[in-house]
This record gives C-alpha cells, sequence and structure tokens, in this order.
C-alpha cells in the first residue's frame, strides 16, 4: 500500500522530513509546496482540492485551469495519478458530466492518469461500474457517510467494498481512500493507497506532544508520525464474513 502524506506541512523543513523519499498528495486548493513533491518524493499524486473549496463554501464551478495544471504535471515520471474533479454531495449526473470533461481535456491519456471519485451515498451500482471500467477508483466520504469511522459509516464501507470486490474479496481496481490514512481505518480494506492531512495537521499541537523522549522540533515531529503510520498496510483482501472459507 502507498501512504500518501498531504500538503502543505509547515515549515517547510517538516515537509522535507515527511516526504523525503515518500509519497505526498498535493492539492489544487493548497499547491505551494508542489516543488518539494517533484524534489524529494518516490511519487506523488493530485487532488483536486474539491472538498477544500466545499468546505469553505465555495465549491469549483469551472475546471478548466485545473485541467491545465494537472495536464502539464501529470506527465513527471513520478506522478502517479489525478483525482478527476467532483461535486461534493453532487447527484451522479454532475459527477459523470464532470468526468467527461476530464476525458475530453485529457484525451487518450484520461484514462491512464485519472482516477474519478466514488461517493459513499451514491448507488452501490456505480461503485461496480467504476470498479470495472477505470483502473483505479477515489472512494471519498460523503452525504450521511461524511464522518469516517461511525458506524454508519462502516456498514457503508462494507457494502461498497464488497460491490467493489469479487467473490473472493479481491479488489478489481486499485482503490485509493480519500482522507483515510488512519492506521484503525485503512488496515481494514485492500487499498492500493490512501492520503490525509493529519502530519501537516497534528505536528503543530503542541499539548500532543509530552513526555520524556518528546521530539525537539517539528522536523522529527512528522518523521515520527509518518512512521508510526506508514509501520502499517492495508488488506490484502476484504476480510469478511462472505468470504471467510476462502481466505
Amino acid at each position: 500500500m502507498i501512504h500518501y502524506h498531504g500538503l502543505p506541512i509547515t515549515p517547510g523543513s517538516a515537509a522535507f522530513s515527511a516526504i523525503n523519499g515518500r509519497h505526498a498528495f498535493v492539492s489544487f486548493a493548497h499547491s505551494d509546496q508542489l516543488g518539494i513533491a517533484i524534489d524529494v518524493c518516490q511519487s506523488f499524486a493530485i487532488d483536486n482540492g474539491a472538498f477544500s473549496a466545499w468546505k469553505s463554501g465555495k465549491p469549483v464551478t469551472d475546471w478548466t485551469d485545473f485541467f491545465e495544471w494537472s495536464e502539464e504535471i501529470s506527465y513527471l515520471p513520478h506522478c502517479d495519478f489525478v483525482v478527476i474533479p467532483d461535486v461534493i454531495d453532487g447527484d451522479l449526473n454532475a459527477q459523470t458530466a464532470l468526468i467527461g470533461k476530464f476525458l475530453q481535456h485529457f484525451g487518450s491519456r484520461g484514462m491512464q492518469v485519472g482516477a474519478p471519485v466514488y461517493h459513499l451515498h451514491e448507488p452501490l451500482e456505480h461503485a461496480r461500474y467504476l470498479s470495472c471500467a477505470w483502473p483505479r477508483v477515489c472512494i471519498g466520504s460523503s452525504g450521511d457517510y461524511a464522518s469516517i469511522g461511525t458506524t454508519q459509516w462502516k456498514q457503508r464501507m462494507r457494502e461498497v467494498i464488497m460491490a467493489m470486490c469479487d467473490s473472493r474479496g479481491r479488489p478489481m481496481c486499485k482503490i485509493h481512500g480519500l482522507r483515510m490514512l488512519n492506521p484503525k481505518v485503512f488496515a481494514q480494506y485492500p487499498f492500493a493507497s490512501a492520503d490525509s492531512t493529519n502530519v501537516g495537521r497534528n505536528i503543530g499541537i503542541d499539548k500532543a506532544w509530552k513526555g520524556t523522549y518528546l521530539p525537539p522540533n517539528k522536523d522529527v515531529r512528522a518523521l515520527v508520525m509518518v512512521e508510526r503510520i506508514e509501520a502499517n498496510s492495508a488488506a490484502n483482501v476484504f476480510h469478511d464474513g462472505v468470504y471467510a472459507d476462502m481466505i
């Protein structure tokens, strides 16, 4: 499994410590540290920034700038994929329209570099379709399932992952968990990758770092966090009662 650490991480020296020789997730909404990712990462992926824009109350309506920006970056050999623009809590028609615009702009490379987002509030049939049609699909928490880790969210994830796997619990495409880089989450599912901004959000919370062996600065805090996260990996197959006798 690939662990993508979301940028920005401040200060820049902490970002360097966190992603040097590792993997980063660069958002269109916060792209200041793209240069660091390009210079020091094994690989990185590009997020469309829709979630950040939606949270700010200013959802993106024109994706032209993102298409042009991400297309140029996608030619770099260590750019793994681009998250196709999506409408948070939008209907299926809105999502399909954006996928179409992405493919129109990227042409024949679209299927190779793009990863559509399946939102948990969408029909299970759509999850099944995307997993059969695309080499990589991202899962985003939305609607009644927006809070990751709740009982309701876990029940829905079980349904979705089963829809995206074969009868032996093997995923039919590479699955990426958006905002799911928590070992308690990603260890349960057969993810190829996941991301989060956990490092960037938590290295600056001083009260969370206590004890005799307190890291001396944010650079070391970042290193401690990524080591702890990357000590865990995703499941190889989906372990559910349906598959118990086949694993």
